[in-house]
């Protein structure tokens, strides 16, 4: 394998789903005919983070795929990928000539679901709230999204269809901005300008209306079920296949894999793991498919650099030059994931290898050389967090192969700690974490999305790490070009920057899959180039 430097387009919209069928299939889900999906995805309102569903806060994977069924935006990335396209809007551009004027014009006869008018008062309203909120929100609940916004510098409700957005720089990428939830519409007469929505109502005008049952778990609110409902007064570019949804949330994906092989449920989306995987791939069950999708998922350590342990950056580069990708790979993962030495993965324009390039493969002797040139007393005694729940059952074997690594060179005393994700982000959040796990689904798929959300004001780690060149320079340069192959000298560079600072480590790509039995239709479009899901897509009956 040539790991030196990879510039290549991104492939999401170019390569076709990998499709395991087998047999017929009674179908399943028992809810008035509604499609069931399951997830292994928890919501949870906390005191730290009270409003999951609200476009101002909401920054996951698991979340996003509430909002992408139920908020509108602006633009919308397309089934198969590629550019975003007109959503509530009817038409979109950059009316000058350096990307830094950008013009929408609204549907004709936009509403919210419950009745009320959508102008581009609205369109104005949400997107100045999820910034200010973003700048007053305690860091506890501050989860970075608005960060998606910062390069707005005004927005103007020129005519009640028409906005324009008025940007601090150039910014070729700010069309997939608009296509995220962050740039989510919502409704100015029900959502507070000054705080949070707590609790799980949405008020919006996307495809379908949302009604939650939760219970109480230790005093935390919980999501049991989520329904989605046809939106009568939906009005944008995509077609609804289906009039209701529903999504359940499992504790396990194992428990998960169980309801769908049995007909309790119709789809199995986030978290798919590797049994399953293997279960589902053999073709041993009859009547459900696997789709497996083109991999932007990826997996990292992230530092606290001003935490003491690893404030000396030789720790981080020892760390970076001894854990061993491909065994974690290998052991844990098999072909469900690969090795990844950038934050920005294979198969987006402008990846380069950087880690690979500086550390090569895992030394213990050069790692002890970082430390000792550093003057670092060993062993470096360190605890690895990671959330027990959030990213599947197998993170614990993960990190436990992470800690016998770094031991196991005699330069390090590491010690693994779980913790749920109610409770788990909020507490990196407000730094009480030296060194975590965590996931990284990408907003869109562009090499900018990989990098600039962990560098610099408002990271959505909260990281102290700052670098100026990176945020001052080679990001601003990179956002000028509108061909992204031409980006690919800055984002090379910002990507070494990292590689030799070690802000973030990371470990692997994974593909992505959905389980579905095969009377449900549409499977093959349920996830987006970002694989966030799009349940419209769904449908029941036979299958082309």
């Amino acid at each position: 394998m040539n790991r030196k430097t990879l510039v290549l387009p991104v492939a999401i919209g170019l390569l076709a789903p990998v499709l395991a069928a087998c047999g017929g299939s009674d179908g399943g889900g028992d809810s008035d005919d509604a499609i069931v999906i399951g997830t292994t995805d928890a919501f949870a309102a906390t005191s730290d983070a009270p409003a999951p569903f609200d476009p101002a806060y909401a920054y996951d994977a698991g979340s996003w795929n509430v909002l992408r069924q139920t908020v509108q935006t602006l633009m919308i990335a397309p089934r198969g990928g590629g550019e975003p396209e007109p959503e509530a809007a009817e038409s979109c551009r950059f009316s000058d000539n350096i990307n830094k004027r950008y013009e929408c014009t609204l549907r004709d006869g936009l509403k919210f679901a419950n009745g009320n008018a959508l102008t581009a008062e609205d369109v104005k309203f949400s997107v100045e709230r999820t910034r200010a909120l973003g700048e007053s929100l305690p860091e506890e609940q501050n989860s970075g999204v608005s960060g998606l916004l910062a390069g707005i510098d005004t927005v103007e409700a020129v005519s009640e269809d028409k906005v324009v957005f008025h940007l601090n720089a150039s910014d070729a990428t700010f069309p997939h901005k608009l296509a995220t939830p962050a740039a989510g519409i919502v409704d100015a007469d029900t959502y507070s300008a000054k705080k949070l929505r707590n609790g799980f109502q949405v008020d919006a005008s996307g495809p379908y209306t949302l009604e939650t049952e939760t219970k109480q778990v230790e005093g935390v609110e919980e999501v049991v079920k989520a329904v989605f409902t046809k939106n009568p007064n939906y009005k944008g570019s995509l077609k609804v296949n289906s009039d209701k949804l529903e999504m359940r949330t499992f504790a396990k994906a194992s428990q998960m894999s169980t309801a769908l092989k049995s007909g309790d449920i119709d789809v199995m989306g986030r978290t798919i793991e590797p049994a399953q995987i293997k279960d589902f791939s053999a073709g041993a069950v009859e009547g459900i498919e696997l789709v497996e999708m083109p991999g932007l998922e990826i997996r990292y350590l992230g530092f606290d650099t001003d935490a003491p342990v690893v404030e000396e950056k030789a720790v981080r580069q020892a760390m970076a030059q001894l854990v061993d990708r491909a065994a974690i790979v290998s052991e844990v993962y098999g072909t469900s994931a690969e090795e990844l030495y950038s934050l920005v993965p294979s198969g987006v324009t402008g990846h380069t290898n950087s880690f690979f390039n500086k550390y090569s493969e895992p030394d213990k002797a050069r790692a002890a050389q970082l430390l000792g040139k550093a003057g670092i007393k060993t062993p470096v005694k360190v605890t690895l967090n990671y959330s027990t729940d959030k990213y599947g059952e197998v993170t614990k074997q993960e990190f436990e192969i992470l800690r016998d690594q770094l031991n196991g060179s005699d330069l390090f005393d590491v010690t693994i700690k779980g913790t749920p994700w109610k409770t788990y982000r909020s507490a990196e959040l407000k730094g009480e974490y030296a060194v975590y796990g965590m996931g990284w689904f990408p907003d869109f798929p562009d090499a900018d999305n990989f990098l600039a959300p962990f560098v610099g004001e408002g990271n959505f780690l909260n990281s102290p790490y700052r670098n100026s060149k990176i945020n001052n320079t080679l990001i601003p340069q990179s956002r000028q070009e509108a061909d992204r192959l031409a980006a690919g000298d800055s984002l090379k560079q910002i990507q070494d920057i990292i590689a030799e600072d070690v802000p973030v480590l990371p470990l692997w790509q994974g593909k992505t899959y959905v389980a579905a039995r095969d009377d449900i239709t549409g499977v093959e479009w349920v996830l987006n180039s970002s694989s966030n899901m799009q349940l419209w897509e769904l449908g029941r009956g036979i299958g082309e």
